[in-house]
Parts: structure tokens; sequence; C-alpha cells
């Protein structure tokens, strides 16, 4: 049987490594990800707002207080949108892009900060 090349048997192998992407695309990538989310949270916010301000309590101390059940479908509205800006946060991170995935993992935060008060506020 023969054996390799003796220059094969010298030069290791590289580990396999991915690329990063250049600088320049993580900011514009980064860019398009804070104007987007800076809508979707000041969006939410006011939903909230308008939300909380159309359910408040009535100034009438005869009126009775209602229960009603939260469909399932907003419970997944509301603990999905924080846990996709997780996942996408944890993607950027894979993809070596470290300005979008601070910018993601900020919006992550803003998520499920809103998504406990919406919590909180569908349970009162």
């Amino acid at each position: 049987m023969a054996s390799p090349p003796a220059d094969d048997q010298d030069t290791p192998t590289p580990p396999q490594t991915r690329e990063r992407p250049s600088r320049l695309i993580d900011i514009a990538v980064a860019l398009l990800f804070l104007i987007a989310d800076a809508v979707i949270v000041v969006v939410a916010a006011l939903l909230f707002v308008m939300v909380g301000m159309g359910s408040a309590k009535s100034s009438n101390p005869s009126a009775t207080v209602h229960s009603r059940d939260v469909p399932v479908l907003m419970w997944l509205v509301v603990w999905g949108v924080p846990a996709l800006a997780v996942t996408g946060a944890v993607v950027h991170a894979r993809l070596r892009m470290p300005v979008s995935a601070v910018v993601q993992s900020l919006f992550a935060l803003a998520c499920t900060f809103l998504a406990v008060i919406w919590t909180r506020m569908l349970l009162s």
C-alpha cells in the first residue's frame, strides 16, 4: 500500500470554521432590525395603553366585574413574540454578527417586559 506524499503528512488540516460577515453588513442589518423593532415595541405599547384604557374600571360602583377566559391564541401571541425574539438573538450570535445580536437581545428584553405587562393585564 502506498503512503501519502510527505508534504501532506506535515500540514494539519484546518478546523472547519464559518466566515463571519463583514462588520458593515452586520451594522446595516442591525440598523434595519433596530427600526423594525422600535416600530413593533411602540405599536405594542400603544395597544397596551388603548386596551388598558378601554378595560379600565368604570366609576359606577354597582357595575359587576365579569370574568372572561383568555383564548389560547392570545397567550401564544403574548409569549410567542418574546420567544421568537430570543431565537433571533441566538441565531445572530451563532452567525457571528455581534451588533445584530445585541440589538435583537435588547428587543427580546423589551418584548419580555411587554409580555409580563400584557399577562398582568389579561389576568386582572
